[in-house]
């Protein structure tokens, strides 16, 4: 089965930038979580369909590299593949490039796992969602 990366852009809003109107580095962890709101939505659910089932998902690791800044008013696309899928975790990598000259501005990654909202101990992937999951796996 092929590997597909999901993608997804969205401008560069004021409210990222510093006073010199470049991204916050900060930001690029937000830019990478927003990516994966969508890919969930894209799939079908939603971090509130997670919780109902009793679930959250924290994350356990984030690493970004800044390869080039990102401004106020850019149109970005971040690209999302699935780099590891575990019985209890997700690493998902990000790629995160100027659309309108392909310039890479960064890329990184977040590992999450599933999580019992009582308990707070891991907990296993619904196999529904590992299905899903699968088509956008490197």
């Amino acid at each position: 089965m092929a590997s597909t990366a999901f993608k997804t852009s969205f401008r560069v809003s004021w409210a990222d930038t510093d006073a010199a109107q470049v991204v916050h580095f900060s930001n690029y962890f937000k830019f990478f979580e927003k990516t994966e709101e969508e890919f969930y939505r894209h799939l079908g659910f939603t971090f509130t369909d997670a919780h109902k089932r009793g679930l959250w998902f924290p994350r356990v690791e984030a690493f970004c590299q800044f390869k080039k800044p990102a401004r106020f008013n850019d149109l970005v696309e971040v690209e999302l593949t699935i780099e590891e899928l575990k019985e209890k975790s997700v690493k998902y990598s990000f790629r995160i490039f100027n659309k309108e000259t392909s310039d890479l501005l960064a890329n990184g990654y977040i590992i999450v796992v599933a999580a019992d909202k009582q308990t707070g101990k891991a907990a296993q992937i619904p196999t529904d969602i590992v299905e899903k999951l699968k088509s956008h796996i490197k």
